[in-house]
């Protein structure tokens, strides 16, 4: 989306300023012939069109978890405007990298968006306030501390005179840039803590949004493509005879280091098809072989190897599990899972006269754009991303550019003809990221009372900072495989924590939650396990664990209060919890659960809160928790990824199965922001889900599962 507003080159680079965390905020400052312009630029964040519509700039993605209105609420509760006048429009991706990437990270991903850059977004709208209202006091000739802003319009107190931020903003375009500005206290906020629509539910629901998918560009051609099923293979030779001359066929290629076989004809479904009719012959590297069995043997290997890197230790674990009167052993395994996206793998790209345009669902427009300027082998600042909304990304679209790299590489062949090339399901499963499989192997020490005395825990898994970031790792441990673990929250004398890097040839990459959304269940589980050994309740025993740690403790409180902890369940229903620390949010979930006596599973209710200190959108909150439970079951019941003769088996949601609407258990929100500090939500929420599900499982059954999905467990799920 576009304003009226232009700036020149000589404008960019100009003027600028600080505004908080190292971020460098461009100021536009007509020229004289723009004065009387439709819109102005206050500064970044801010445009203000003479009608008094503000234009709030977005710079991240939005791909359902509803940021795009979230983040543009911290501008323009500082801001002072009248939200019902604000429109919301994605900041070009180009004219960040030539304003020296003005708008800081464009990523969704990590829970960032909120968390990270709450600070300078606030800062944002309170220094285009201070510039408005410094310009309506200019106007009158009266101080600016005369002066206050409200709902879009500014009032100069003792006259009672008022100006809308219409007639002013051009004015205010052209004054310095304040360089210091006061953020409200939390207490005075009146537009942040509120349930806010969407901005973005109206195009969803009516059918108009477009996604990156939906792109259509005059004289469009398509591309389907073909990866070599085992990964990291190539081609070696194809044979299109068949295809060739065939009506609507423009061309045969391999792309990306001869990694992707493409036809590109004049419809998707035509290209599609021909791909069937070209013989391949691939060249499959070692890796033809590999089987989910041997990949669990080189898993299993991580744990026999002598010394591996340490994350965490405290006391000495050996002689607490020497003295103890009874030692636990246990050994998790979480698989391999796919992101499956609603809208599959796809770009459309032009490149034309050495510059790139660029249109598809991303979560990192930034890093797209430096992919597609790799490809074509351009300067950043001669490739466009258009940014569009997202089927989905749940980190497929973050961390790797493959989709797009494979776009531009297509497009480069048929340069000057826009070219949208388009993933079939199959392809999009058999070529993920995946989230890794890890294998954690557990033990601790009870004394005679019950009590822990010693926890050590080995954690084997691929790294994906290491392959897929290709960063090293600090002390050769992967972060990202060990939350919860780094971060053990639970007051026990003596810990070991240890990591055994374990990489295949599987791709690996983040997938929704990241490592919170594998470790809690063998850290909840685990502790489940000692709590009933112990004789104990499993939520005493946290809440006995976590008494010097005041925020979970108190988000694990309010959830079990509110699922009546307890209390008496009807006949046959069991519960379980877990309390999570991930995202620099605190979560808690309750499960209750019937399994009868043919495995069949019943999720009666699910109570889920989070602490993520401040709550800019609580509706949207609330639906962040309920997506998250809806993404969690389906990986807890039915999600693996399973490897043979080095290639992905499973292929579309036939055998990669999804919930569905008729299954969706109650979910019950409890909410509980603390303040004082900014917390994610759209991947804390599922961290504890499933370490619940579990808990919940064995209180019903006396069976501990721990080895996922559950339908490897005679567990399915009650579809009556």
């Amino acid at each position: 989306m576009k304003t009226s507003f232009q700036q020149t080159r000589r404008q960019f680079l100009k003027h600028s300023a600080v505004l908080g965390g190292g971020l460098v905020i461009g100021f536009h400052l007509p020229d004289s012939s723009a004065a009387g312009s439709e819109a102005s630029e206050v500064n970044a964040w801010v445009v203000v069109q003479a009608d008094d519509t503000v234009i709030i700039r977005y710079a991240r993605a939005e791909m359902g978890q509803g940021s795009f209105t979230s983040a543009p609420m911290l501008v323009a509760e500082e801001l002072e405007c009248d939200w019902k006048k604000v429109r919301v429009e994605y900041a070009s991706p180009n004219e960040h990298i030539r304003r020296k990437r003005i708008w800081g990270n464009m990523a969704s991903a990590g829970s960032w968006t909120i968390r990270t850059s709450q600070e300078y977004l606030r800062k944002g709208g309170a220094t285009a306030r201070e510039m408005l209202v410094a310009a309506a006091a200019q106007q009158w000739a009266v101080p600016a501390a005369e002066c206050s802003a409200s709902k879009g319009v500014i009032t100069h107190l003792p006259s009672k005179r008022r100006l809308s931020f219409g007639k002013v903003a051009s004015a205010a375009a052209k004054l310095e840039v304040p360089k210091d500005v006061k953020l409200k206290d939390p207490k005075d906020w009146k537009l942040i803590g509120t349930s806010v629509k969407r901005l973005d539910i109206p195009d969803t629901v009516m059918g108009r949004q477009r996604y990156g998918i939906d792109t259509q560009l005059p004289g469009m051609v398509y591309a389907a493509v073909l990866q070599c099923p085992v990964f990291g293979g190539k081609i070696k030779s194809f044979d299109d005879a068949k295809v060739k001359g065939r009506r609507g066929i423009i061309k045969v290629i391999s792309v990306d280091n001869g990694a992707v076989l493409t036809i590109i004809a004049d419809n998707w479904w035509r290209a599609k098809e021909a791909l069937k009719e070209v013989t391949v012959d691939w060249d499959l590297g070692a890796n033809g072989s590999v089987s989910s069995a041997s990949i669990m043997d080189f898993l299993r290997a991580g744990h026999e190897q002598a010394k591996v890197p340490l994350v965490k230790r405290t006391g000495d674990v050996d002689v607490a599990l020497k003295s103890a009167a009874k030692v636990v052993e246990a050994e998790y395994f979480t698989p391999y899972l796919a992101h499956a996206t609603m809208e599959p793998m796809g770009c459309t790209a032009l490149v034309k006269d050495g510059r790139v345009d660029v249109w598809c669902s991303t979560q990192n427009a930034e890093a797209t754009l430096a992919a597609a300027a790799a490809v074509a082998g351009v300067p950043l600042e001669s490739v466009e991303v258009h940014k569009t909304q997202l089927g989905g990304g749940f980190g497929r679209r973050a961390g790797s550019q493959d989709f797009a790299r494979i776009g531009v590489a297509i497009a480069k062949a048929m340069e000057g003809t826009p070219v949208k090339s388009l993933w079939t399901r199959e392809e999009d499963m058999q070529h993920d990221y995946y989230r890794p499989a890890a294998l954690y192997r557990l033990k601790a020490g009870l004394d005679a009372a019950g009590n822990i005395t010693g926890w050590s825990t080995r954690i084997a898994t691929p790294s994906l900072l290491a392959t897929l970031l290709k960063l090293p790792l600090k002390d050769g441990v992967d972060a990202t495989a060990v939350e919860g673990f780094s971060e053990f929250p639970y007051e026990v004398p003596n810990t070991l924590f240890e990591y055994a890097q374990r990489d295949t040839h599987v791709p690996v990459g983040f997938w929704r939650t990241v490592g919170w959304s594998q470790t809690p269940i063998a850290r909840e589980c685990f502790l489940d396990e000692l709590a009933h050994l112990s004789g104990r309740d499993p939520y005493q025993v946290r809440r006995a664990l976590l008494e010097k740690e005041p925020k979970p403790l108190a988000i694990l409180d309010a959830v079990a209060k509110a699922a009546g902890w307890g209390k008496p369940l009807p006949p046959g229903v069991f519960r379980g919890i877990a309390v999570t620390e991930p995202f620099g949010s605190f979560t808690a979930a309750v499960i209750e659960v019937s399994v009868d006596g043919k495995g069949v599973l019943k999720v009666h209710r699910i109570v889920q809160g989070i602490d993520c200190g401040y709550a800019v959108n609580p509706d949207n909150i609330q639906a962040q928790i309920q997506g998250s439970a809806v993404f969690a079951l389906s990986a807890i019941l039915w999600g693996e990824i399973t490897i043979k003769d080095g290639r992905v088996e499973q292929s579309n949601f036939s055998d990669y199965p999804m919930l569905k609407m008729r299954d969706m258990p109650k979910v019950e929100m409890v909410i509980a922001p603390t303040g004082g500090f900014w917390g994610g939500v759209g991947e804390p929420a599922q961290a504890p889900v499933a370490p619940a599900l579990l808990n919940a499982i064995f209180a019903a059954t006396g069976r501990r599962i721990r080895s996922l999905p559950l339908k490897h467990h005679g567990i399915t799920l009650d579809q009556a």
